[in-house]
């Protein structure tokens, strides 16, 4: 035992100096190992890195090489535009230089050319005035007379050139113009045909014995004197057989009265309070037949969306006349007339149809309010809210302004083709005559006419020229002027033909 606890330390000591020995044999082997492990580690990140380092170079040369290949390009395509660019230049120069000599070429040449022009000059002046003197001494004129016959001589030619000019302009415009325009009219008259109706002012009604008259006149007068008030029409008893007359310048009143009146005769009860009755239901009946006249209007020309009280306006015109011609039917007439013309030129057929259908609404009103049927007619499409347009056509169709539009020329137009037809309007022969008249005075007005005659109802005039006044050449010229003058100083419809004669005759005898 004592020697075993001898030798245990031994063991100890050997034991650790055997495991300090292992241990660090075994660190040490570690180590190395990782030494040598980390040293490939860095050779081998070196020879990559070396590698990738030669790559990056001869990518880097390459991008260099490409990047000087293409600054190379530009530069040179640079010194291309360069090039050309001084090129143009030169040329643009030598042209600049070539032009300015030329320029001064031609300056001298014009110094030259002036300085001779003045010599000329001098010298015509001077030729000038010793022709003026010679002409003086020769012809015992002065220069003045000489001046005014030379500028008679050229007012002459002048007049001869200018109606030349305008005989080559007028035909060049019939040729163009005149076929087309007569065909397109030609055939809007054919396409529609309204029926006329003649009025006046006054309505005959028929009585069936003459005794009527005495019943219709009352006790002391009362039932005339109540059927006047109430109406506001003139009763006519005469001694016309069987028939009185009603007379007033409303239509609509005269109208009222006439039913009224048929009314009572029928009836055969004459008295104050019965006239007041039929009246009063004569007055509806004008009313309702002035609605559906406005309405009956509307549906012919196709034209909706009219206010209710154009519409009415519109039927009113079925008892207002112009110059005999019933407005109503007029205003339908020249509806379609300007729609048919719209419709063969191209232009908006509504608005034409519109306004020639509302152009003499201001007729159903003109009695009651002061202005001219223009004016009431402008004021009643603004108040009913109309499109500008068919205001404009309204407006212009007596060119109380200039026509703006197609449209309102095309109204004019048709107001024109339908009052110009035979037989739609008449004129009291005073007025009539009047016209002729006014037609032949503003004929007469001119110088050089011997005669003129009024013929076809006013629709021409014929016009006798003095030969050794007015020549070829003038009777152009005057016709034009009178033309002017008929347009600016006559109303009239339709138009007027101006035929100017010149005859010039030799008479000589043999003996």
């Amino acid at each position: 035992m004592p020697m075993e606890f001898l030798l245990m330390p031994v063991f100890l000591i050997v034991g650790v100096v055997v495991g300090y020995v292992f241990r660090r044999f075994t660190s040490e082997k570690l180590i190395n190992g990782a030494e040598n492990h980390a040293k490939k580690i860095v050779e081998d990140a070196i020879k990559e890195a070396e590698t990738k380092k030669k790559e990056k170079l001869v990518e880097a040369k390459e991008e260099a090489h490409r990047i000087k290949q293409e600054s190379d390009k530009e530069n040179r395509e640079r010194r291309n535009e360069i090039q050309k660019l001084e090129r143009r230049l030169i040329t643009k120069e030598e042209n600049l230089d070539k032009k300015n000599e030329n320029l001064d070429k031609k300056n001298e040449r014009l110094n030259k050319e002036l300085k001779a022009l003045e010599v000329k000059e001098t010298e015509i002046e001077k030729l000038v005035e010793k022709q003026k003197e010679e002409l003086e001494r020769v012809a015992n004129i002065s220069s003045e007379e000489a001046k005014e016959i030379i500028l008679e001589e050229v007012r002459q030619e002048s007049i001869k050139d200018a109606a030349n000019i305008i005989r080559e302009i007028e035909q060049n415009a019939k040729d163009n113009a005149e076929k087309n325009a007569r065909y397109i009219i030609g055939t809007a008259i054919q396409r529609y045909a309204a029926d006329q109706v003649a009025e006046s002012t006054v309505s005959v009604v028929t009585l069936p014995n003459d005794e009527m008259k005495g019943r219709i006149i009352g006790r002391e007068g009362r039932n005339i004197r109540t059927f006047e008030s109430l109406t506001g029409v003139d009763l006519i008893i005469d001694d016309t057989p069987e028939a009185v007359v009603l007379s007033s310048f409303d239509p609509v009143r005269r109208e009222i009265a006439r039913l009224a009146l048929e009314k009572l005769i029928n009836d055969g009860r004459i008295h104050p309070t019965r006239i007041e009755e039929m009246i009063e239901k004569a007055r509806q009946e004008v009313e309702n037949s002035i609605r559906i006249a406005g309405e009956d209007a509307c549906d012919q020309t196709n034209i909706h969306g009219l206010h209710p009280e154009l519409v009415k306006l519109l039927g009113r015109l079925k008892y207002r006349t112009s110059y005999g011609q019933n407005v109503l039917k007029h205003s339908i007439e020249v509806a379609h007339m300007a729609g048919m013309l719209a419709a063969d030129i191209g232009a908006d057929v509504k608005i034409a149809k519109r306004g020639g259908l509302l152009h003499d609404i201001g007729k159903a009103i003109d009695h009651e309010m002061e202005g001219n049927h223009v004016e009431l007619g402008v004021q009643m499409a603004k108040r009913y809210k109309e499109k500008r347009e068919v205001i404009h056509c309204i407006e212009a169709h007596h060119n109380d302004v200039e026509p703006s539009t197609v449209e309102a020329l095309l109204v004019q137009a048709g107001d024109a083709i339908s009052a110009a037809k035979p037989g739609a309007r008449r004129e009291s022969v005073e007025n009539y005559i009047k016209r002729l008249e006014n037609l032949e005075e503003i004929a007469n007005s001119f110088d050089g006419i011997e005669k003129s005659f009024a013929i076809q109802a006013g629709r021409e005039i014929r016009v006798l020229v003095k030969p050794e006044v007015i020549d070829e050449d003038k009777m152009l010229l005057t016709s034009k002027a009178i033309v002017k003058k008929i347009q600016e100083e006559l109303e009239y419809p339709g138009t007027i033909k101006v035929n100017l004669i010149r005859e010039t005759r030799v008479v000589d005898y043999a003996k």
